[in-house]
């Protein structure tokens, strides 16, 4: 099975600490992720009535699947935590203005986990900042690859 990695989170928030949670999904759900055809880069994780739900990860249906006729793709689907889990998170998100985002949905013996986040949006500048970062780390790389192959000739 490959993980599917919400690449796009790590860009646009501060992440802080992550938790793992299973997730409930039906049997043509599973063999579709399983195939790595989910997608949760517009994904997020919110709160209601102490119960924790997965909104807008799309998971298309399974191409071999029957007697699915309305099937919704981006239907909610609930998470599973502990319940001392669950009202830590509570209590960060209304004290400190925190949001949950979704940063990997992998199987981790036989089931679908899904590691979530807290988060804090980035401003304009941060993310100047991580591109130039990455952007120099990337440079130096190439910088001393080539080095180490003009010594090695």
């Amino acid at each position: 099975m490959k993980a599917v990695i919400n690449r796009k989170a790590r860009f646009e928030y501060k992440l802080g600490s992550e938790y793992e949670a299973g997730i409930v999904l039906i049997g043509s759900e599973v063999k579709s992720v399983k195939n790595g055809r989910a997608d949760i880069s517009n994904a997020y994780v919110s709160i209601r009535n102490d119960e924790v739900f997965l909104i807008n990860a799309n998971i298309p249906k399974y191409k071999y699947a029957f007697g699915l006729k309305d099937y919704d793709p981006l239907k909610d689907r609930k998470l599973l935590l502990k319940k001392r889990e669950i009202f830590h998170l509570k209590g960060k998100i209304k004290e400190k203005g925190l949001t949950l985002v979704p940063l990997k949905l992998y199987t981790k013996r036989n089931r679908i986990k899904v590691l979530i986040a807290e988060a804090r949006g980035k401003t304009e500048f941060d993310k100047r900042e991580s591109i130039k970062k990455r952007e120099s780390e990337r440079r130096m790389r190439s910088y001393f690859k080539q080095k180490l192959q003009g010594r090695q000739l």
